[in-house]
């Protein structure tokens, strides 16, 4: 019997871009009991933090969690993970075009390098990582049906705006 794991994620950023940029990743790890578990984490100041990168470092946050999940059982069961989001530009990266970046050694369709390459491909190698012991599979949603995520990355995002009030 497979292990499923249902998570969801988001990232977000306060003043998207600027020197002064405040993002934040979080996980959340639902349960069949209704509980839930939750992570989350600022994302550092450089580079210039943008909603991008805090979409794909929640992506990564998830998929690392999900391997020490994994490596943490007594057993080796085969795992299905499941991650939702509400990027569609996340999704889009790691379910259509990452393939054709690589054929395409890391260049977009207008010859320019790929933004947040680095993100992309740490998170290609974590799922490369569970996939030989299991699958992933990325669902996007609206951002409506992703409130328990939406909920604790803003929770991070007000402690940030709390230690920045000096």
């Amino acid at each position: 019997m497979p292990y499923r794991l249902y998570m969801s994620v988001d990232g977000a950023c306060r003043r998207n871009g600027c020197n002064n940029a405040d993002a934040a990743a979080a996980v959340v790890i639902h349960r069949k009991s209704g509980r839930s578990e939750t992570w989350s984490m600022p994302l550092p100041d450089y580079p210039v933090p943008t909603n991008q990168l805090a979409e794909l470092t929640a992506i990564m946050m998830a998929l690392e969690k999900a391997l020490e999940k994994y490596r943490n059982m007594d057993q080796s069961p085969f795992m299905q993970v499941t991650i939702k989001t509400d990027s569609e530009y996340s999704h889009k990266c790691l379910t259509q075009w990452s393939n054709k970046w690589v054929e395409n050694g890391w260049l977009t369709s207008k010859g320019k390098e790929v933004k947040n390459r680095h993100l992309i491909e740490r998170a290609l190698d974590l799922q490369a990582d569970i996939e030989q012991n299991g699958s992933v599979r990325y669902t996007w949603v609206p951002r409506e049906q992703n409130k328990e995520a939406d909920a604790a990355v803003n929770k991070e995002l007000d402690s940030m705006d709390g230690n920045n009030e000096d």
